[in-house]
């Protein structure tokens, strides 16, 4: 799939996340907005995956840990053919599986519960781990926030699969340098990443989190080094393609009136490929 197919994909992605949270007045817009195109490259292009399939042993394994996005991976789910289109209306609505937070045990392609920060890069870890000690050629992929970084269970994570030689682990950190509530620097400015997982003894590569071409040569299998987990640090924008969104701390789980709605629908028509 090229990079034109990728991108229409994600902004087709992007504008059901919005009709969904404005549909369920609730949600995470400007972390699933920044966390999309990422996504769009996993399960479009990088990974191997079969929806008819979804428990596929040779399959590869995703761990969404900045599981507050799941809205974005649901609405990924969907399109991929996981889950039908129109459950995506279902969205925090009574007797759902679409919950806030991605449940394994309820949604097909889901591998692992996540909502508690710094989880979701130890459980990929110990199936990336599973993975070498079988000699099984499947890939784990994580994305954490960078906000998640200040999370200590993160660094163990990162020394053992390092210890490891985890060369079959990816960790995309989504650098959007906002959390809840305050921006990274106000917080714990942990960045920069790259020095940081470099000491580890990690392969770092930065990339535009919303350039497919980047995110793509990226994640290929090419660019792994045989016996060294990597990490890509992907700057991206939180509420990537709204203008009053963008970069905005205001909107990582702000809900959009009407008016608001029908101008960041318009700027993501404007903006489709």
């Amino acid at each position: 799939m090229n990079t034109h197919d990728l991108q229409t994909i994600a902004n087709r992605i992007r504008r059901r996340d919005l009709q969904a949270v404005f549909d369920a007045g609730a949600g995470h817009i400007g972390g699933e907005l920044s966390v999309i195109d990422l996504l769009t490259a996993l399960y479009f292009k990088i990974m191997s995956v079969d929806p008819d399939d979804p428990l596929a042993p040779d399959r590869d394994r995703f761990v969404l840990s900045k599981g507050h996005t799941a809205l974005a991976l649901y609405t990924v789910l969907a399109e991929k053919g996981f889950i039908q289109k129109d459950e995506i209306s279902t969205f925090l609505k009574p007797h759902s599986r679409l919950n806030g937070h991605p449940n394994r045990t309820k949604v097909p392609g889901v591998e692992t519960n996540t909502g508690p920060l710094g989880h979701g890069l130890p459980i990929a870890v110990g199936m990336a781990m599973a993975a070498k000690l079988s000699g099984a050629s499947w890939r784990t992929f994580v994305i954490t926030g960078d906000g998640e970084m200040q999370e200590g269970s993160n660094w163990e994570a990162i020394m053992s699969a390092a210890h490891f030689q985890l060369g079959n682990l990816s960790l995309i950190i989504d650098h959007n340098r906002l959390q809840q509530g305050a921006r990274l620097e106000e917080t714990n400015d942990i960045a920069p990443f790259r020095p940081k997982l470099e000491a580890f003894g990690w392969t770092v590569e930065e990339i535009d989190g919303h350039d497919m071409d980047q995110i793509c040569a990226a994640l290929a299998s090419v660019s792994i080094t045989t016996n060294k987990p990597k990490c890509i640090v992907a700057h991206t924008n939180k509420g990537h393609g709204v203008s009053f969104m963008s970069d905005n701390v205001a909107w990582h789980h702000k809900v959009p009136n009407e008016s608001q709605y029908k101008q960041a629908m318009a700027e993501l028509e404007k903006a489709a490929p």
